[in-house]
């Protein structure tokens, strides 16, 4: 479903939703209620730059219960999220990198992504946008090795590069329909 009405597009468009549209739209880039009335409630916005500062700004101030909530719309690494909605159009485009590994790399992340939820309570988030499987694997490795203080910084990070992504491709002209490459 289009973010705006077909005769306003992108940011113009995004501006002149309701509050409870905007959030909707919103939950796409980052499944948190807190973030999308937070970045909702800040419109009009004058440039995509400043919404998007606005969104890495709020998903950096939520409390952890609220980062859990936002990371309960993303899959596993290597499992493809279902569905024909922009949020599993744009999962399947950022975790790519993974489509041409081999059976024993998809077999190690798959592991990895076990003992990770074992370790931390929650799915192992990675802004893969651009990586390799090989890639999201090494860091994964790395990343068990992490205290939960820590770990927690690093999804926190992680979650704001994805949502400063999608926030994007969301306000950007065209990209409303989530065609565009992630």
């Amino acid at each position: 479903m289009p973010n705006v009405t077909p005769a306003r597009r992108g940011l113009e468009g995004f501006n002149a939703l309701s509050p409870i549209e905007a959030e909707r739209e919103l939950l796409a880039c980052c499944a948190s209620g807190t973030f999308a009335r937070q970045v909702a409630a800040s419109r009009p916005y004058d440039d995509i730059a400043p919404a998007v500062d606005t969104a890495e700004a709020a998903v950096k101030d939520l409390s952890w219960p609220e980062v859990l909530e936002a990371l309960t719309a993303h899959p596993r690494i290597g499992e493809r999220m279902q569905g024909s909605g922009r949020e599993s159009l744009w999962s399947r485009l950022e975790q790519s990198g993974v489509t041409g590994s081999s059976y024993e790399t998809r077999g190690e992340l798959l592991r990895g992504n076990m003992m990770y939820e074992e370790r931390f309570g929650h799915v192992y988030l990675i802004c893969a946008t651009g990586l390799s499987a090989e890639e999201m694997l090494g860091r994964l490795r790395d990343r068990l090795r992490n205290d939960q203080e820590t770990e927690r910084a690093v999804v926190r990070e992680e979650l704001a590069k994805i949502t400063r992504l999608r926030v994007a491709k969301l306000l950007a002209e065209g990209g409303n329909r989530g065609e565009e490459g992630a």
